[in-house]
């Protein structure tokens, strides 16, 4: 990478859920952990709830097993700058991006990620929706752990996305505080990586709200694999199983920065639609982003 060369970005957001973007399609950037907290640091930086980088899946060793199926790899990172599975509202932006750029058309398009190829489908003019495959839930008599806030706890559902969460119900989302910090969560060993945590209340038959604390970002106002993970959480909770009745169950999930609706099919797939949005695009100062220690590195 040419250290002098300005570096392109875009912002954009999913339900308020925001990303920087940085298109890398030949993977001769690789930010270190430092420079994407930085860049999404909303004083210092840019501003956002994580990065995604655009890299074509044949050039980054953790996508080209992929590379068949999906020609483009969302290398998702959190706020933080640690590395995460996945993301199911960068996705949307993710794809929101490769049509605006032409590098996608509406219609049927395959995303790698570190949780597997993700399917999505692109309307012209509206909202984007992604296959984000099974939810896998604990084994066992006993499925739940514990989320404390403030001394108060609640038993929460274990459900993976691809990434791990914790789904508390419970009577007002103002008992999940102010979030600024992880909820604790107990047992520790069932969360070794970490854990994103839902809090949630009902609002009417098959309608869900949730507030949520994202690993490694902080309460955001938005979270596609966790508005996943409560529907299929709420949904056992009522009863309902799609592979048990033979048709899909769908709930809508109202989170701070908008609406989506998850829909949960017999085979066990998981289908999420909602808005993406591109905000802006510019570039970032070289000197700003190569600076050693606080910038990214080229991995030429």
């Amino acid at each position: 990478m040419d250290s002098s060369a300005p570096v392109r970005f875009l912002k954009g957001h999913g339900t308020e859920n925001d990303f920087v973007i940085i298109p890398d399609p030949d993977g001769t950037l690789d930010p270190s952990p430092e420079a994407v907290a930085r860049l999404c640091d909303r004083r210092a930086g840019i501003g956002g709830d994580g990065l995604l980088r655009v890299v074509r899946s044949a050039v980054h060793p953790e996508a080209r097993g992929m590379a068949d199926e999906a020609e483009w790899f969302m290398d998702y990172r959190n706020a933080d700058g640690s590395v995460a599975e996945m993301c199911g509202n960068g996705v949307r932006v993710f794809a929101r991006h490769l049509q605006r750029a032409g590098l996608a058309g509406a219609g049927d398009l395959a995303v790698a990620t570190r949780a597997g190829v993700r399917r999505v489908h692109l309307a012209k003019d509206g909202d984007v929706t992604v296959h984000m495959g099974a939810a896998r839930l604990p084994a066992g008599a006993d499925p739940s752990v514990t989320v404390t806030v403030g001394g108060r706890d609640w038993p929460a559902r274990n459900v993976s996305m691809g990434n791990p969460h914790a789904v508390a119900f419970v009577d007002d989302l103002d008992h999940a505080g102010d979030l600024l910090t992880a909820p604790a969560v107990t047992p520790a060993e069932a969360y070794p990586e970490g854990v994103n945590v839902e809090f949630v209340v009902d609002r009417g038959r098959r309608h869900v709200a949730l507030r949520v604390h994202e690993r490694g970002s902080g309460e955001t106002r938005s979270c596609g694999t966790g508005a996943c993970a409560v529907m299929v959480a709420a949904a056992r909770r009522d009863g309902v199983d799609p592979a048990t009745e033979g048709v899909p169950v769908s709930y809508t999930v109202d989170v701070p920065g908008g609406r989506l609706v998850i829909t949960e099919h017999p085979d066990g797939g998981v289908e999420m639609t909602g808005p993406a949005v591109i905000v802006a695009e510019g570039t970032i100062d070289p000197d700003w982003f190569a600076a050693p220690g606080k910038g990214g590195h080229s991995n030429e």
